[in-house]
């Protein structure tokens, strides 16, 4: 049995992950770590994770990139495995996950659909073919009650999309202040924010006379909490330290 705890599990995407795990038997859910501490499940929840004193396997975090410190030092005197599933960290926060990666194993997806992981890979094979002819903008679209932008899935696809691009491209975020025409060598990334979108990312390959669009719509929050407890899953029999993606988790299916 699979113990998880889960951080964040009162929020949308802990609703979720706690109504999956129910329905399985291999796992269970059993201390939830949250800010709002009401019990909604049969788990209890606490404000810090230092203050359950039982033991996990595995800890999910769908909370909120302001707990990476408190969680990662949690995880690090207690050897316990993290899956990151939150979004939004700065590059010190990224570093403070590699650093303990050294000690635990940690796993970390700016997205944890896999036919996200899938369009990375139709995204690299696009760019290596494609090389410098084509210029490329991103567009991604999220709910009016997500904080950070661009999403950590937008940039994971400009990376996939530099990677095998014959150049390094620069990141652009705004153009209102440009008077001028269009670079060659940069990635448009654009944000749309409103309503109840759960997740649509489209990259656009425009070249002379023609358009490639590879695109990816998430219709449920489920299938990132899928993807999330998959995740825990793996990352449960692994007993090495180091970073771990959903590359690891399609290539051990």
């Amino acid at each position: 049995m699979l113990k998880i705890g889960l951080c964040g599990c009162n929020g949308r995407m802990g609703k979720v992950i706690t109504d999956i795990v129910s329905k399985k038997e291999n796992m269970k859910i059993v201390a939830g770590f949250d800010a709002y501490t009401e019990k909604l499940s049969d788990y209890p929840v606490y404000a810090d994770p230092h203050e359950f004193t039982g033991a996990c396997d595995v800890i999910i975090d769908f909370s909120n990139a302001n707990s990476l410190e408190t969680l990662l030092d949690y995880c690090k005197k207690t050897k316990t495995p993290v899956v990151i599933c939150t979004t939004g960290h700065s590059k010190e926060q990224l570093a403070e996950m590699r650093a303990a990666s050294a000690e635990i194993p940690v796993f970390r997806s700016g997205n944890m659909s896999i036919g996200i992981n899938l369009m990375m890979d139709l995204l690299r094979k696009a760019a290596s073919v494609l090389g410098d002819g084509y210029d490329v903008e991103i567009t991604e679209k999220h709910h009016n009650q997500k904080l950070d932008a661009p999403s950590g899935t937008a940039l994971m696809l400009a990376d996939a999309v530099s990677e095998a691009l014959p150049y390094d491209p620069e990141y652009v975020y705004d153009r209102h202040d440009r008077r001028m025409k269009r670079p060659e060598h940069e990635i448009g990334i654009h944000t749309v924010r409103g309503g109840t979108i759960v997740g649509e990312h489209e990259v656009l390959f425009a070249g002379r006379d023609e358009l490639i669009e590879i695109r990816h719509v998430a219709l449920s929050r489920e299938v990132f909490a899928v993807g999330a407890v998959d995740a825990a899953a793996f990352l449960g029999t692994q007993t090495q330290p180091g970073m771990y993606d959903m590359s690891d988790v399609i290539a051990a299916k």
